[in-house]
């Protein structure tokens, strides 16, 4: 598998809590340079980089990262982010909702999102590490119930990332229409790989450059976050 085509399932992340305009730019710099799936940076800087960078795919997120907001700010999170150039966006679930089975209530935030985002695109992270099976397996089913373009493992923030056995029983219980993005601890090219070949359309990492820097042209590599 080539760089580009790794690069191509990219959303080339910054979302640190601390994040600085000049790095921002640099990711956004490296995403059209690597042509990367998308930049995924905090909603704050959607505007300036959208004004910025025409023709870079910006991904936001929304709820990020403990999903416990109500739906109505999440709304209002997501009509800003598409109002200011997002192409993409990342909503975290309400967990609480999960485990307290109010599942329609999950259902219909997911519904009520992907109607704001219409033909854009609508990731939904559903955090597995604070799951249990039949929760995934349910969310699963939710997701693609409410029409979501993807469903997402994780925030990379909670205590454990992407897994294979998650895509493979995600693989198992999406809808037809579903994609599947995988996020959070992935280190190395092998786990990139691995993703991929497993049916993810989508990974989610900060380290992409660092990941693929051996054969990369010198000089052209980014540090990586």
């Amino acid at each position: 598998m080539t760089n580009e085509e790794i690069f191509s399932r990219v959303d080339h992340t910054l979302l640190k809590a601390a994040a600085s305009w000049t790095e921002i730019q640099k990711l956004s710099e490296e995403g059209l340079q690597y042509k990367t799936a998308s930049v995924c940076i905090p909603p704050s800087y959607v505007k300036k980089v959208s004004e910025a960078y025409r023709g870079l795919a910006i991904c936001t997120v929304i709820g990020f990262p403990l999903g416990y907001s109500t739906t109505a700010m999440k709304m209002r999170e997501a009509e800003e982010a598409l109002a200011n150039g997002a192409a993409e966006l990342d909503m975290v679930i309400n967990l609480g909702d999960v485990k307290n089975a109010r599942f329609s209530a999950v259902l219909e935030e997911i519904k009520t999102l992907k109607r704001i985002t219409g033909k854009r695109i609508l990731k939904v992270i559903i955090e597995t590490c604070y799951l249990e099976q039949d929760e995934k397996i349910r969310m699963c089913k939710i997701v693609s119930e409410a029409g979501a373009d993807f469903i997402k493992t994780s925030t990379g923030l909670g205590p454990a990332g992407a897994k294979m056995e998650d895509i493979a029983l995600f693989k198992e219980h999406i809808g037809p229409g579903v994609r599947m993005k995988a996020a959070g601890g992935i280190r190395t090219r092998e786990d990139m790989e691995a993703f991929i070949n497993a049916g993810c359309e989508r990974l989610g990492t900060s380290s992409a450059l660092t990941i693929l820097s051996g054969t990369i042209p010198s000089g052209k590599a980014g540090s990586g976050y």
